[in-house]
């Protein structure tokens, strides 16, 4: 069964930094597009961060402060959030397109979530 599992989230002030990590656990396939999303409190989620056939791209709210990186070797897509300002503040979700067998469709994957806070 395939799992993805962040860490990372926590209390920062503004003008910090947060790196947030996604593993992607068990058996599968192969894995294409990795990315981070986020939700804030009565907000839809929506698109951070995305990595696609070594090809990123970002929401234009984080450009230049975020990065999103990939270690293809450890299933594993990271999220370095740098100047996070209050309305970063959110649930940062990972998301991962997973094709479990070779003769099984991509499925959608996403994490559990992990809260950034962003406040003095």
């Amino acid at each position: 069964q395939v799992q993805l599992v962040e860490s990372g989230g926590g209390l920062v002030q503004p003008g910090g930094s947060l790196r947030l990590s996604c593993v992607a656990s068990g058996t599968f396939f192969s894995i294409n597009d990795m990315g981070w999303y986020r939700q804030a409190p009565g907000r839809q989620r929506e698109l951070v961060a995305v990595s696609s056939s070594g090809v990123t791209n970002y929401a234009d709210s984080v450009k230049g402060r975020f990065t999103i990186s990939r270690d293809n070797a450890k299933n594993t897509v990271y999220l370095q959030m740098n100047n996070l300002k209050p309305e970063d503040a959110a649930v940062y979700y990972c998301k991962a397109d997973i094709r479990p067998r070779s003769w099984t469709n991509v499925g959608v994957y996403w994490g559990q979530g992990t809260q950034v806070t962003v406040s003095s």
